[in-house]
């Protein structure tokens, strides 16, 4: 098993991994499954920021994990929402918890302070999943997406990365970020955890 980050080349992967998750469940809010080349777009633009990694078990893609801005107003600027997609037959295998050990890790050397998730609801296994890794729940937006016929719930749960500092620099640039001495452990740390 290995950790990495993602590259324009990985969406065909990630692609086939989100693609079900789009058509067949209200879990994205997406209705359309974007295609290999507008997954393309997505990772090569988040990754000058924020991290977007991939599992490979066996030289296979089976999940993936990334972060993106929370909001766009720069005081939310230490604030990262996170997302992660297993593919179906690796589900409970320990890919999840091992990907966002990364990927937090990867986020709290970078600089941010919280991570969010937001969870359609009901979804046992991703509540399940992110309070695992720590994350507690912070309130629900009720009926605030439309989806499969039915008005969705979304929950919300955070994740403190690192202590609010009274004079936050910037969040470091990936590049800047994996430059660090700390950036391989901080990388590797989901491979460690699944290895327990």
């Amino acid at each position: 098993m290995a950790i990495r980050l993602a590259t324009e080349q990985d969406a065909g992967a990630v692609q086939a991994i989100y693609a079900p998750v789009v058509r067949d469940t209200a879990i994205s809010f997406e209705v359309d499954p974007p295609s290999v080349e507008e997954m393309a777009r997505r990772i090569r633009e988040t990754w000058p920021r924020w991290p977007w990694l991939v599992l490979e078990r066996d030289g296979n893609v089976v999940g993936y994990a990334y972060a993106g801005a929370h909001r766009a107003r720069p005081a939310y600027r230490w604030s990262v929402d996170v997302t992660i997609y297993v593919a179906a037959g690796a589900r409970r295998g320990g890919v999840g918890r091992a990907l966002y050990t990364s990927l937090l890790a990867v986020l709290a050397l970078q600089g941010y302070v919280t991570a969010w998730a937001g969870i359609t609801l009901p979804n046992a296994a991703s509540v399940a999943l992110h309070e695992a890794v720590g994350f507690v729940p912070v309130g629900v937006y009720p009926a605030v997406g439309y989806k499969l016929g039915a008005w969705r719930d979304v929950g919300w749960w955070r994740r403190r990365l690192r202590p609010p500092p009274p004079d936050p620099e910037p969040p470091l640039e990936l590049a800047a970020a994996s430059r660090l001495a700390e950036w391989p452990q901080a990388l590797a740390s989901g491979c460690r955890t699944a290895d327990r």
